[in-house]
């Protein structure tokens, strides 16, 4: 079973890391380019801490927007 958040079910989502070459039109080049493609996964923060699910104490992964948000009761 993959991390997620027990609370949103919230977990790595795919997307890509751009290489880029040349210098950038506002520092005065002639325009940045990419040159480069390939995958790399974009994971939440999750915390693995002690919540009360369902009445019983148990560790799980719970995202951080999730524990500001109030969602949860901590044990």
């Amino acid at each position: 079973m993959p991390k997620a958040c027990v609370i949103c079910q919230k977990s790595a989502i795919p997307g890509n890391k751009y290489k880029r070459r040349g210098q950038i039109k506002r520092t005065g080049g002639a325009g940045s380019k990419i040159v480069g493609k390939s995958l790399r996964r974009f994971l939440p923060n999750l915390q693995r801490i002690k919540i009360n699910l369902k009445g019983t104490v148990q560790r799980a992964y719970v995202c951080t927007s999730c524990i500001s948000a109030g969602k949860i009761v901590k044990a």
